[in-house]
């Protein structure tokens, strides 16, 4: 914790579901020197989350607290409370980037947690980063100054403007890029069908945003002036500079949409025989046996530096090898967390792939917590799956969460893709390879309707030993394909589109 920090004096206080985490934080930030006051519960015993937070809140308050924070199950209900207070900002925080945004954007002065959701590694850093982040750009003090006046303006009984003028509107755009000619600025956009398309996405998530198209073009011709008159470019690494995000692995829907349109291959420009590369593309190369030697990992390297597969899949202890073999390629190193049971607690899956990224990993498989899912615990598997992915997104790799579908009944297999999605993971996954059954077409299928509408993928892995097992789980919506047999596919590939075109 930063010198700076020492001075705040802090709040704290939980209701009974949340005391045994504020206990943590409050030797925490003791042992960091903050000056801390206790606001209870004090012993665990049952407390009502409303009377801990007023006890909070009305210290930031009343500035004898500089910040305060409170921990119940959910962490909502006092959030809640606290934001009755006057000159409370209150925000409840599941994640790095909600605390850091919280401070930044809104000068929250109050944070909540959800003692069911977090575990304590990730509350301690969510802690630590809300007390080191300050709001100091222009337009966000802005903002929550307008907070400040909408509460004092209700306090006094004067009347809160709802409704957005014209010029108002006109105003807000010019400040925040400074666009003087709105018209131009959608026909700019409108000239670059791909942002359009990206930015018209947005109102197909379900309860994220409600906008109007003028809305999303304006956006829009902002992106594009942001970009220039190239458009959007090469944000993949996958592909390459000519995606424009559309490949199998960043646009499932769209890959999707071309093999129900009958497409047997969607092009990608790395070269070589295009239905080859086609399908090496979609595939992790994985040699994830207990036995492997580090002889055969250099092979596995490679092979997908020959083949231009999308990764390797190797295990933690060969992490640091395969990146340094693979630098400067296009191939990516992706590992396995709580591998292959997924039966470790989340902060060790947490820890796993922490230390994996570290090393060069920028894909991580993790496993679920599949005793738990079964148990219908389906709270811990979502704070299971949200560490790991949390680990991900503070070092930039992609999160895959395998849910072990011969082990699920439909049902389960359904939730586990819902739970995956509330976490905003990236990708859900068929199998280890390790149980009793590996990838089915029926399954993917169903993974697919299950994360319909995100920009989540599906990846199909164990029992994919030919090029036609590829096609079929391609077929059902599979956007990556895990197989240890990935040469053969590719060599039976080529074969196939060989003879296609002598007939």
């Amino acid at each position: 914790m930063q010198d700076e920090g020492k001075a705040l004096r802090i709040a704290i206080g939980a209701d009974h579901g949340g005391y045994a985490l504020k206990e943590k934080l409050r030797a925490h930030l003791m042992d960091g020197g903050y000056r801390v006051e206790d606001c209870g519960t004090f012993d665990g015993a049952t407390a009502d989350y409303p009377t801990i937070a007023a006890a909070v809140a009305s210290k930031v308050s009343d500035h004898t607290a500089d910040r305060g924070i409170l921990v119940d199950g959910a962490g909502i209900g006092s959030c809640m409370t606290a934001n009755k207070f006057p000159g409370v900002r209150a925000a409840l925080c599941y994640d790095l980037s909600s605390a850091r945004n919280s401070r930044e954007h809104n000068d929250a002065n109050v944070l909540t947690l959800g003692a069911g959701l977090i575990g304590e590694g990730l509350a301690e850093q969510i802690v630590d980063l809300w007390l080191a982040e300050q709001c100091t750009v222009e337009r966000h003090q802005r903002r929550v100054a307008m907070i400040s006046r909408i509460e004092q303006d209700i306090a006094h009984g004067r009347r809160v403007q709802t409704q957005i003028s014209r010029s108002d509107e006109q105003s807000s755009v010019e400040h925040r890029g400074g666009v003087a000619d709105d018209a131009a600025a959608v026909d700019s956009a409108q000239g670059n069908d791909s942002i359009i398309a990206v930015v018209k996405s947005i109102k197909e998530v379900p309860g994220l945003v409600n906008l109007s198209d003028e809305d999303l073009e304006r956006i829009a011709a902002k992106i594009a002036q942001m970009v220039g008159p190239g458009g959007l470019g090469a944000a993949c690494s996958c592909c390459g500079p000519n995606c424009n995000g559309h490949c199998a692995e960043k646009d499932p829907s769209a890959v999707r949409d071309l093999i129900g349109m009958g497409a047997t291959r969607i092009g990608h420009g790395l070269g070589g025989g295009p239905i080859a590369r086609d399908v090496a593309q979609y595939i992790d190369h994985t040699l994830l046996k207990p036995e492997a030697t580090a002889q055969q990992i250099e092979q596995l390297c490679r092979e997908a530096l020959e083949y231009g597969f999308a990764s390797v899949c190797v295990n933690p202890s060969y992490v640091r090898l395969a990146a340094r073999l693979l630098r400067g390629s296009r191939v990516e190193v992706c590992t396995v967390a709580g591998f292959p049971l997924g039966a470790h607690v989340p902060e060790v899956k947490a820890a796993e792939a922490r230390r994996a990224i570290r090393e060069g990993a920028r894909e991580i498989d993790m496993v679920i917590d599949i005793g738990a899912l079964k148990s219908g615990n389906d709270e811990l598997v979502f704070r299971d799956i949200k560490a790991v992915v949390e680990a991900c997104l503070d070092g930039r790799a992609i999160c895959k969460v395998i849910i072990e579908c011969a082990l699920l009944t439909d049902d389960e297999k359904v939730r586990a893709c819902q739970i995956a999605r509330r976490a905003r993971a990236d990708y859900v996954k068929t199998s280890t390879g390790f149980a009793s059954g590996g990838a089915t077409a029926a399954d993917v299928a169903l993974m697919s309707e299950a994360v319909k509408g995100t920009r989540m993928g599906v990846k199909a892995a164990g029992g994919i030993r030919s090029y036609e097992d590829v096609k079929e789980m391609v077929q059902a919506g599979a956007t990556r394909i895990g197989a240890s047999a990935g040469v053969g596919i590719v060599k039976e590939a080529k074969s196939v589109t060989v003879s296609a075109g002598q007939k």
